[in-house]
């Protein structure tokens, strides 16, 4: 079938340069490896950009189907745009494609608006009684943080990738971290007690239920700072943490990670697939820190190191992702061209 693979790579497509710009993009390779296991899995691919000539591209690739009684559409989507600016910039995409009636994989504009708002995501999971740190939201460096105990981790309140983590330990740090927060993302930050202890990650693949892949454990060693950074998750640092997979947890602590993962995700309106971080604390407590609703498909990603564990390798899984979404749709898995042509390149 044919699939456009659809993604931001320049941030010129826009009418006017306003709100905050998005830090985040797919890398180029990842982008291609993605194209290359779509067309191995025997679909025809388009790469069409994310602004506003998408709707437009998406027309002219997959126009809807010549039988006008069934207003089917000619394809389907498959998503990795973070979005170019302003507010719940991993909505616009869902929701421009849910405008037009294009199929697409991943959350709904719902589903990826909680995730990506990890103040509405601690609610959610606190008011269903999953263990989340303890938090406050400020959005001025002298406002007064009552009630948290440091160290404290300060972060945008809509922001992923790690971008504006500190770990502060006096009211001075505190402070200067909410400045830099407030300044540089031009949002609120979350402040949150500090679980000092392990850390672990859940990826989750599919619908109702979706498949628990294994938990994978953030190996510091003995880095000062046993947290994941953003400098981390763009492989930055010489000591970046090892990933273990699986995770080793006792058959108990896997059993409760894994259903608090589960909870998380239907929670917070998620689809398809999607990855849930957590730390446990030294008592073996585990705690939801937040889920990422476009878990990162980078070869170097827990989500793709989990799911090799799984079992499936990056052509498979991708092929996975692509079935869930059309089988949510439709009730069966994508239907393959026969003379895909295979030769699509960035």
């Amino acid at each position: 079938m044919k699939v456009a693979v659809v993604r931001n790579r320049s941030t010129d497509g826009i009418i006017n340069r306003f709100g905050q710009p998005c830090p985040e993009v797919y890398g180029k390779q990842t982008v291609q490896r993605v194209i290359n296991a779509l067309e191995a899995g025997g679909h025809t691919v388009a790469c069409i950009e994310a602004d506003k000539s998408m709707l437009a591209e998406l027309e002219k690739f997959m126009p809807p189907e010549a039988d006008a009684a069934t207003g089917r559409p000619g394809g389907i989507v498959f998503n990795m745009a973070y979005g170019i600016q302003g507010q719940s910039r991993y909505t616009h995409v869902p929701a421009m494609l849910e405008m037009a009636g294009i199929p697409y994989t991943g959350a709904c504009p719902l589903g990826q608006a909680v995730s990506l708002d990890k103040v509405i995501t601690k609610i959610l999971v606190r008011d269903a009684g999953i263990p989340t740190p303890r938090f406050q939201v400020l959005s001025r460096p002298d406002q007064y943080c009552e009630g948290l105990r440091f160290p404290l981790i300060v972060k945008p309140r809509h922001e992923s990738t790690s971008y504006g983590l500190h770990l502060v330990r006096n009211d001075e740090e505190l402070q200067a971290a909410v400045l830099s927060v407030v300044a540089q993302f031009q949002q609120q930050a979350l402040v949150e007690e500090y679980i000092d202890g392990r850390e672990v990650c859940v990826g989750l693949l599919g619908n109702q239920p979706a498949e628990i892949l294994p938990p994978v454990e953030l190996d510091f060693g003995d880095r000062p700072l046993k947290t994941l950074i953003w400098e981390d998750k763009y492989h930055k640092r010489s000591d970046e943490p090892w990933k273990i997979c699986p995770a080793p947890l006792s058959a108990d602590l896997s059993a409760a990670v894994r259903s608090l993962a589960l909870d998380t995700f239907q929670l917070c309106h998620c689809r398809d697939y999607a990855r849930v971080d957590m730390r446990i604390d030294v008592f073996g407590k585990p705690f939801v820190l937040e889920i990422n609703s476009m878990a990162s498909l980078g070869p170097g990603g827990s989500f793709v190191r989990a799911a090799h564990e799984a079992g499936y390798d990056f052509f498979s899984l991708v092929a996975r992702i692509l079935d869930v979404a059309h089988e949510r749709y439709y009730g069966v898995s994508a239907p393959k061209d026969t003379c895909a042509a295979g030769t699509t390149a960035l």
